[in-house]
């Protein structure tokens, strides 16, 4: 029987993936028709793979036009103009090293018999022969960092949770992806959701919590599918529930949606949410692991953290911590979007560079002009020149050149870029997200906003412009949390390293 796989991911979804896998059901009704994750070559979808004894073979871009033709080629995987050659063999994965996602778009993902025979559930495994103490300091010695942005230790939240006294303690995954360029978060669930499911469940019984909740926002409806079919599999296989694997432990998971608040990607405004308020940020101490959830110790992670554990569970510490670079450790996915020919997904050791990224991964711009400008990290992530791209893309190396790596994002700009716009939008993004907990933020991003409109309409340029810096300092020393905190990020970058912009006569004054 031919196998073929049709990617059910949302990015192949919205350029007609469902469409294609219906026509090629119709065209070829004896083919075994696989719904799998993506691979991450975003500019190949939809991207259609055929089974064969050398390994999956790779077509696409697939049209609606090209299906019948195509359905005569994939029985033997024959020559064809959208071949492309073993997928596994392609440049793009070849010279990637997936950890967290060595399964995404291999694996269908609402079969758990297949994430098994993949090896799913060996971390797991292991965390119970060895027992939660040990699974602990395993985390802690692989070096694991927080994927969520911040790169804290992964390991010292495990332990404080660990050593809490407390009947009743939680796992919370957020999964509230809002970065602007982001979709790693989104392409593990939707790709592989038992993995989140095993690395929670970890976790969980690890530092004594017995429930786990995974907050996602509500613009992934699919990703929130994957995950409650992929929790409804995992409990009727004994993976989740009152006996995990016959040890005799606890644990259970459940997926809350958020309401589409950008600040609940920070950690304590998402705990707000998930006691049923709005979500605004808490002041710390006391932080999460010791007073969190319904006012118990809290372990809280990103998507991707909790992904890494189940291999350094089974791989034991050392193997994740030769990878990397410093303190640097592991692997990091990093995702190229904007003006970019090749979008999607690379998951490499930290300390490759951001020009390799750009220019060899992502091919250049998409409009074929020079690239000018690229923004790690996010929307409130510094905008780095194209002459500072041979940065190592690791926590130490992005932060003394004036960014931040964050979750991973690179969003590219060609040289047709108005920054001193681009300085205006983060302004306006956190005035339109902040929670309005705290004044540096709340009033200060809309002063920010008046500020840069000034400047650009040359009222007193040079006055706003060391006003626009007062303001900054501000609102990094005095904001409650990242959000307001990190706004002038993008805006003093903008402004020390694109100062042309701000002078401008030709503003798009809309």
């Amino acid at each position: 029987m031919t196998t073929i796989y049709v990617p059910c991911d949302s990015a192949a979804r919205s350029v007609g993936a469902d469409e294609i896998a219906e026509a090629l059901a119709a065209a070829l009704p004896e083919a075994r028709i696989i719904r799998n994750g993506s691979r991450g070559m975003l500019w190949l979808e939809p991207l259609v793979e055929v089974d064969t004894p050398d390994g999956r073979v790779a077509y696409g871009p697939v049209t609606s036009d090209a299906v019948a033709s195509l359905a005569e080629a994939l029985p033997t995987a024959a020559a064809h103009p959208l071949r492309l050659g073993v997928t596994d063999s392609l440049p793009w994965l070849a010279r990637q090293q997936r950890l967290t996602f060595a399964r995404v778009g291999i694996v269908d993902p609402r079969d758990p018999d297949d994430y098994v025979a993949h090896g799913g559930l060996a971390g797991l495994r292991a965390a119970i022969t060895i027992g939660p103490a040990a699974s602990v300091e395993a985390v802690f010695d692989s070096g694991l960092r927080g994927r969520g942005g911040a790169g804290f230790p992964a390991g010292i939240k495990w332990r404080t949770v660990a050593q809490e006294a407390a009947e009743q303690k939680y796992v919370c995954v957020n999964a509230d992806e809002g970065d602007s360029g982001t979709f790693a978060d989104r392409m593990l669930m939707e790709g592989d959701p038992f993995l989140l499911i095993e690395g929670m469940t970890i976790a969980g019984l690890s530092v004594g919590a017995s429930v786990g909740y995974i907050y996602v926002r509500s613009e992934y409806p699919d990703a929130i599918t994957s995950l409650r079919a992929a929790i409804t599999a995992a409990r009727e296989r004994g993976w989740l529930g009152a006996d995990i694997l016959g040890s005799g432990q606890a644990f259970d998971l459940h997926v809350r949606v958020g309401a589409g608040s950008y600040v609940c990607g920070e950690e304590t405004a998402m705990l707000e949410s998930l006691e049923g308020r709005r979500g605004m940020v808490r002041p710390k101490p006391p932080v999460p692991a010791i007073e969190g959830l319904f006012g118990r110790p809290t372990l809280i992670n990103n998507v991707l953290t909790i992904a890494a554990v189940p291999f350094i569970l089974e791989h034991g510490p050392e193997a994740y911590g030769a990878l990397g670079t410093g303190r640097s450790i592991g692997t990091q996915v990093y995702q190229l979007a904007g003006n970019v020919l090749q979008g999607g997904i690379v998951e490499t050791p930290f300390g490759i560079t951001l020009r390799e990224l750009v220019l060899g991964y992502a091919g250049g711009t998409r409009s074929g002009r020079p690239v000018r400008a690229v923004q790690l990290g996010g929307p409130l992530g510094a905008y780095l020149t194209a002459d500072a791209m041979d940065v190592s893309m690791d926590y130490e190396s992005v932060a003394a050149a004036g960014g931040m790596l964050g979750h991973g994002g690179i969003v590219v700009f060609d040289d047709t870029v108005d920054m001193a716009q681009q300085a205006r939008f983060a302004m306006q993004f956190c005035a339109e997200e902040s929670c309005g907990k705290c004044t540096p933020c709340r009033i200060g991003s809309v002063r920010g906003v008046e500020v840069i409109d000034r400047i650009i309409y040359g009222d007193a340029p040079e006055a706003n412009r060391l006003l626009l810096i007062d303001l900054c300092e501000v609102m990094t020393d005095g904001s409650l949390c990242a959000m307001g905190g990190l706004t002038p990020m993008p805006v003093l970058s903008a402004l020390r390293s694109f100062s042309e912009d701000f002078e401008r006569s030709d503003h798009d004054h809309r």
